[in-house]
């Protein structure tokens, strides 16, 4: 049985279901040892000079009923024990994706996907095999295995120390190797998350694969990787075979031992006092009790898998959750959407140095503002602390004037819409997509969106328009389609912080001018933030900020900035002289 802290809890949880499907099992594991009783007599009274036909007709009648109460009772406690195995592994799958949810992106850098996945298939899989088979072969075994020595033991005590002698000594060295059976099983179940994680992989860089024309090298690598598992899973299963195998013998030749022996006892009834009845009704208990030492011997087994993948799955759930609401936490509903930063020094957890330094800015509500900076100049990295992603010192980044990190980091997400850089999208349809932050989105309420977003008449054009379901991370669509149904994303939800990272880079200038008039018009009095590369995505917002190596070298808007910083002038220079270029380029090209 699993007692780790993460599982024990269910047991009480679901007590009544254990409790009812263990009473009824005991009940069941009674009564079916009456029916090689009445099989014992029914073949006594056949044998007899003068049989009693109306007793062979009255055991045949109880057998009968037997029969029927034990069927009832094996729906029973099916229902009840595999019933709360499967509740069980329903709730612990909940729990353990609302605690993935809930990790800070330090832990998602560090882990792989396709390890994840292994915890919630095989893992949780083990796991709940030893709620459900495991509870069901531990007391069907004990109880069932106590019953037939019981009346072995009251038909003929001296064969059945025989028997019984082999037996414990069979289950002892099960237990010991329990220890091995765990290993080896975790051993799999590691070699099965690299195998996943390599597949995972390979899938989402499908294309970067093909390209690069390395499907037979991945297919080599893959190859390895499976052959890997395919060792480790057969040296497992061989393992399980030799104990079965063993342990199917030993039974074998104690049942001979058994059949020589009584058979002895029968010829010699005069002196022993033993009939083929009850010879028949001794080797009857004596099978029923091949199945408890079969089930002890399965649940080891199980507990084994079980035990291995719980403690992997107890680490995930230990993992510590690092961003997270402490006990001074604000509860604000209506920020308004000022920022203020104050000597900004930040370094990522697993990083060496640090990424912002000394960074001090202000944002007024309602302001359009451009963050611009070469890359690696620290914009993102900016962005993940204003959305709370990664903690930092106090009294750092406020918004309204609160402290960031004494804000609830529901009151902080709540606040912003995001537009990611890598402008991720679900495998759903385009109005799910869109309406992401709305509980029942509708084409309606999308619309206005995808319309500000400039991608309506792109939509439209779609055979299932908004109900067009997009591929994987939205591969069904072109990369400037996936940036505007992001962007019309974040502005469906309308928020009071809109953060845009290098969201118009794959649109063309046309299209880049026609998303940011329209927040022009519909952002006034909410804060609305551009992080770019382009000076033509930043040149009319209202402020500037010019970020270079992790500092704020320049303030100020266009005007300002042309005539005060060197580093933007530089940039405006290069970024004029490239359009200049590629316009040079198109041109000698249409004239060709």
């Amino acid at each position: 049985m699993l007692l780790g802290k993460h599982f024990r809890k269910y047991y009480l949880k679901y007590s009544l279901f254990f409790l009812l499907g263990a009473s009824v099992l005991i009940v069941v594991d009674w009564y079916q040892l009456d029916i090689p009783r009445l099989v014992g007599g029914i073949i006594d009274t056949l044998n007899s000079t003068n049989p009693d036909v109306d007793a062979v007709e009255a055991a045949i009648i109880r057998i009968a009923v037997l029969a029927g109460i034990i069927t009832v009772g094996r729906f029973i406690w099916r229902y009840t024990i595999f019933g709360a195995s499967r509740r069980i592994e329903y709730q612990l799958r909940n729990t353990m994706f609302g605690h993935a949810t809930k990790l800070s992106q330090s832990f998602y850098n560090q882990e792989k996907v396709g390890g994840l996945m292994a915890h919630f298939i095989n893992d949780l899989e083990a796991v709940r095999m030893s709620y459900g088979p495991g509870i069901l072969m531990l007391i069907d075994g004990l109880t069932l295995g106590i019953f037939a020595v019981y009346r072995m033991a009251r038909l003929n005590p001296r064969l059945t120390f025989y028997a019984a002698v082999p037996m414990v000594i069979l289950t002892i060295l099960l237990v010991f190797i329990r220890r091995t059976i765990s290993a080896r099983f975790k051993e799999r179940q590691e070699s099965f998350e690299k195998l996943s994680d390599f597949t995972q992989e390979n899938f989402s860089g499908i294309t970067v694969i093909k390209a690069f024309v390395r499907e037979m090298k991945e297919a080599m690598f893959f190859s390895r990787r499976n052959l890997d598992l395919y060792d480790k899973h057969i040296k497992f299963i061989k393992f399980i075979i030799i104990i079965n195998i063993a342990v199917g013998v030993a039974l074998n030749v104690v049942i001979l031992f058994i059949v020589v022996l009584g058979s002895l006892l029968v010829i010699n009834r005069d002196a022993t006092g033993m009939t083929a009845g009850q010879l028949t009704e001794y080797l009857s208990y004596f099978f029923a009790l091949i199945w408890p030492t079969m089930a002890l011997s399965q649940f080891i087994q199980i507990h084994s898998q079980a035990k291995g993948s719980a403690q992997r799955i107890a680490k995930f759930l230990d993992h510590e959750i690092d961003v997270r609401d402490h006990e001074d936490v604000e509860y604000v509903e209506d920020l308004k959407g000022s920022i203020q930063v104050k000597d900004l020094t930040f370094k990522y957890p697993d990083g060496d140095s640090p990424v912002l330094k000394n960074v001090s800015f202000d944002i007024n509500a309602g302001e359009m503002v451009g963050i611009l900076g070469r890359t690696g100049s620290g914009k993102s990295s900016l962005v993940d602390l204003l959305l709370k992603i990664y903690n930092l010192d106090h009294n750092r980044i406020f918004i309204d004037g609160h402290d960031i990190m004494r804000l609830s980091v529901k009151s902080v997400r709540n606040t912003i819409g995001y537009v990611p850089q890598d402008n991720f999208l679900f495998s759903e349809t385009i109005i799910d997509n869109i309406g992401f932050s709305m509980e029942h989105p509708t084409e309606e309420d999308v619309i206005e969106s995808a319309k500000l977003a400039d991608v309506y008449d792109n939509v439209m054009e779609f055979k299932e328009k908004f109900g067009t379901i997009l591929g994987e991370r939205g591969v069904t669509v072109s990369g400037g389609q996936k940036q505007r149904i992001s962007i019309a994303r974040a502005l469906a939800k309308n928020p009071e912080i809109l953060i845009l990272d290098d969201s118009v880079s794959a649109v063309d200038t046309k299209t880049e001018e026609a998303i940011i008039k329209n927040l022009h018009r519909i952002r006034k009095g909410k804060t609305t933030i551009f992080i770019a590369h382009r000076i033509s995505t930043v040149r009319k917002m209202d402020k500037i900020i010019l970020f270079d190596q992790g500092e704020v070298v320049a303030i100020g808007n266009h005007a300002q900035l042309m005539k005060t910083s060197p580093l933007y002038q530089d940039m405006v220079k290069r970024q004029t002289l490239e359009n200049l270029v590629q316009g040079g380029a198109v041109n000698e090209g249409l004239q060709g």
